[in-house]
């Protein structure tokens, strides 16, 4: 069957995607489950071991510390995945019969399920393509696809949880000091765009790790568009020496006498 896509789905999972490259895929299979009676989404529960163990496991730290000498953090704030559960879903069905699911047609061509734990949201599309967001971290996401694919197993649909990909990673840190910004832009102009005007910070985009920074003058920093947890550190110590070159520095006691002395003759020749 050929998978029609219409033209708000793809948008949306292009979104999802932006900066996406050719990655391996994971290809799981999960056992059909028949259940009577209405799917809570935030109570499926799975008889694979590997699936139990995943769900039984500790939360991950999702703060990466970077080299020591830097002493700085990295917090992943967002996580967005994509699944294919290559058959095609009647999406009335599923609003009617799931719990913490809206469908809304006229708004919007997807269904909206909110799971519990882990805390994420799915847009499920009739082409059986689902975005997750909201995670916290790789695995979460991955474990939240699982659920939502048992879901939508026990409506009865021949659902399979495969082609699972990250797309986009989202993070934070915080060098802790002010940074010129018009300076990198001036120096680092092939790399960056900077229009105060419309946007206070930054935009800069990595090659390698293939990511974007937005830098603000503050010393935060909000990382787009990785595709592993890991990128967020390695960025950070590629761009801490270049961020500690436009560091600004208070201006000395020194200075500010010299200044006021000039303003008050100013003042005194007017």
């Amino acid at each position: 069957m050929d998978d029609k896509r219409n033209p708000i789905e793809s948008i949306v999972i292009a979104m999802a995607t932006m900066t996406s490259g050719e990655e391996s895929s994971s290809n799981e299979a999960l056992d059909t489950q028949d259940v009577n009676g209405v799917t809570d989404c935030s109570s499926a529960t799975y008889s694979n071991e590997v699936l139990s163990c995943e769900i039984t496991q500790k939360a991950p730290n999702f703060t990466h510390e970077i080299a020591s000498k830097y002493n700085i953090e990295t917090k992943v704030m967002n996580v967005v995945g994509t699944i294919d559960l290559k058959t095609r879903l009647e999406l009335k069905t599923i609003a009617l019969h799931a719990r913490n699911a809206e469908y809304n047609p006229k708004r919007f061509c997807a269904v909206v399920m909110r799971l519990r734990d882990p805390k994420t949201t799915a847009l499920i599309f009739s082409s059986g393509k689902i975005v997750i967001t909201g995670a916290r971290s790789e695995e979460f996401c991955r474990l939240a696809g699982r659920k939502f694919t048992r879901v939508i197993q026990k409506l009865h649909f021949p659902a399979r949880f495969e082609n699972f990909r990250i797309q986009n990673i989202m993070g934070t840190s915080d060098v802790h000091f002010s940074i010129r910004l018009e300076g990198i832009l001036n120096d680092h102009a092939r790399f960056c765009s900077y229009e105060p005007e419309l946007f206070p910070g930054l935009i800069y985009r990595l090659t390698e790790p293939k990511l974007t920074m937005l830098i603000f003058v503050s010393g935060k920093i909000v990382f787009c568009g990785a595709k592993d947890s890991s990128h967020l550190d390695q960025a950070i110590e590629k761009m801490y020496p270049v961020l500690l070159e436009y560091r600004k520095t208070a201006p000395s006691l020194w200075s500010l006498v010299e200044n006021s002395t000039q303003n008050a003759d100013n003042d005194e020749i007017e």
